[in-house]
């Protein structure tokens, strides 16, 4: 029997740090509805990491940052269920310009600073622990969800 190749989702996430504040966006779609996650989506074919990341971040918060003030600081392969996995790279915005609007009110309730050592408790899983292994310097990779 011959194993399926993978085929991932591949999701981009921004930390986007002023000092020790980071903004996290309130979830208002069906994924996550009503709990904090970072500035984040999925990667368009032929888009590179980084590109993607830096469109993302400016499609939903209005922020502009130039894909190489992007630094990768953390990788998750998530599983999301049996059909499904994802990998997600974090990324710290080292510069940027604009101040954070919300911009896709349909998808996010709203956008909120939050002190690094005082987050919300209801962050989604899959990129909290991207965002704890960048805080913690856990390492490069953290896999979640494969237990």
């Amino acid at each position: 029997m011959n194993p399926q190749p993978a085929q991932p989702v591949i999701d981009t996430h921004v930390i986007l740090r002023d000092n020790d504040k980071l903004l996290l966006s309130l979830r208002g779609g069906p994924y996550g509805g009503g709990r904090w996650h970072l500035p984040s989506g999925k990667l368009d074919r032929a888009e590179a990491l980084s590109v993607g990341a830096a469109r993302e971040l400016l499609e939903e918060t209005g922020v502009e940052v130039d894909p190489d003030h992007l630094r990768l600081v953390h990788v998750v392969h998530h599983r999301q269920n049996e059909t499904m996995d994802r990998i997600g790279f974090f990324f710290v915005a080292t510069s940027w310009s604009g101040e954070p609007v919300n911009r896709e009110p349909a998808k996010c309730l709203g956008l909120q600073w939050f002190n690094i050592h005082d987050l919300p408790d209801d962050i989604i899983e899959y990129p909290k622990e991207g965002l704890l292994g960048y805080l913690h310097e856990h390492g490069i990779l953290t896999e979640h969800g494969w237990a």
